[in-house]
């Protein structure tokens, strides 16, 4: 055989691990932890109440939003918080992180429009050095919502992140019944334009396959992630696991949080959303490029060993399969052929319940091989920016690699 055919078989070997071996992760039924009723038994350890009960007494909660320039999106987002149905004690603090365009003022604004729960307005100035400012931000909103009062847990969740009525009071239930101490659900991102439409659902499936949700939710495995637009965290836990400041140069500080709770012996849970949207747009594929590359070398710790490997790996897993089918076609080549259409229709099955999830057209799935071109395109751009000093750029803040980055 062809060395052509031989990587084309390799990938459909891939593809059959992907399929079967890699956690089911192209499955989109990991859900918030619902309760049903009839369960008894508390799994939590004296957390909470018995699963398929409400909690008799509703734990306080503070809503921390770290927010940079966000007054495009606020209007969208802001009010979905303040109109929380939650029956126990709730504040947000808005951490206004140096904006420019008047993101605090239009905060206190909503509030003073929409009303619901109450709103405090905090700016913790310039980030001391080795801290990203998002989580400069985190810090200070946790140290505010101390200041106020001890709240059991702590809702971490992005400006631009909208929230159904019942979205906090579904996730303080789920963490009390099931006795988890982080609690986190990937925001259904906005899928409007046709870049969005290309490349958006294949930036949660690829998060998926690096993280497989069920094995992330496993108490006893060495998989930790979380998404971090939305996070429901035990105060308690934040406190064991010393964060923020143990994850204070955490450029992808979500995955970061999860590890860190987790090796601090707590449990925890990730999965898709049904309830929870982002409003951000990405209209355009600079956007989309920019949202990708800023953090793709940082996933990569870094490595230029890392980043040559997965340029391979997404050539070989990604782009051959449909080179194979069409070189095997052209030169009459049945086991080439066979083997490239096996392997893209297997990429392709796998992509259909995200597509789904998404509620967008199936005849995206055969274009996965061009969506992950894109990505590698992404990545290697992420790494030259990094090697020119330039780091992950995000909102006139740029932050080089780190001395010493916890959980990356």
């Amino acid at each position: 055989m062809s060395a052509l055919t031989w990587i084309a078989a390799g990938a459909l070997v891939v593809w059959l691990w992907l399929l079967l071996g890699q956690g089911f992760f192209w499955r989109t039924d990991v859900r918030l932890p619902r309760t049903p009723p009839g369960e008894h038994g508390n799994p939590s350890g004296g957390h909470g109440p018995t699963p398929g009960e409400e909690p008799g007494d509703w734990p306080s909660v503070a809503i921390v939003v770290p927010a940079r320039d966000e007054a495009a999106v606020l209007p969208m987002s802001l009010p979905s918080l303040l109109a929380q149905d939650y029956a126990g004690p709730a504040e947000v603090f808005l951490i206004d992180d140096g904006s420019s365009d008047g993101t605090g003022k239009l905060a206190r604004e909503l509030a003073d429009t929409y009303g619901g729960l109450p709103l405090t307005v905090g700016s913790p100035g310039e980030p001391e050095p080795g801290w990203t400012g998002k989580l400069w931000a985190v810090r200070h909103g946790i140290a505010l919502a101390k200041s106020a009062h001890q709240a059991e847990f702590l809702l971490l969740t992005d400006a631009d992140i909208a929230h159904e009525p019942d979205s906090l009071r579904e996730l303080v239930r789920a963490a009390r019944a099931h006795g988890l101490d982080l609690v986190s659900q990937m925001a259904r991102l906005r899928v409007t334009t046709g870049w969005e439409r290309l490349v958006v659902p294949a930036f949660v499936y690829f998060f998926a396959q690096l993280y497989p949700f069920r094995w992330v939710n496993r108490r006893r495995g060495r998989w930790a992630a979380a998404a971090g637009g939305c996070v429901l965290l035990r105060r308690e836990a934040a406190e064991r696991a010393g964060v923020p400041e143990a994850i204070r140069q955490a450029v992808i500080d979500d995955v970061a949080l999860a590890r860190a709770v987790k090796r601090s012996g707590g449990a925890i849970w990730l999965g898709l959303a049904d309830r929870v949207d982002s409003v951000r747009p990405y209209p355009g594929l600079g956007e989309l490029w920019r949202m990708v590359s800023r953090s793709a070398y940082a996933q990569l710790r870094h490595n230029p060993l890392l980043l040559v490997g997965t340029v391979a790996g997404l050539a070989v897993v990604y782009l051959a399969p449909p080179v194979a089918l069409c070189a095997g076609a052209l030169t009459g080549r049945p086991a080439l052929l066979v083997a490239g259409a096996a392997a893209w229709a297997l990429m392709a099955a796998t992509y259909v319940p995200m597509l789904r999830y998404y509620r967008q057209t199936l005849w995206l799935a055969p274009l996965l091989p061009l969506t992950a071109l894109l990505y590698l395109l992404m990545t290697v751009d992420s790494a030259v920016r990094h090697w020119r000093g330039r780091g992950a750029a995000w909102k006139g803040r740029t932050y080089a690699r780190p001395s010493a980055a916890p959980g990356e």
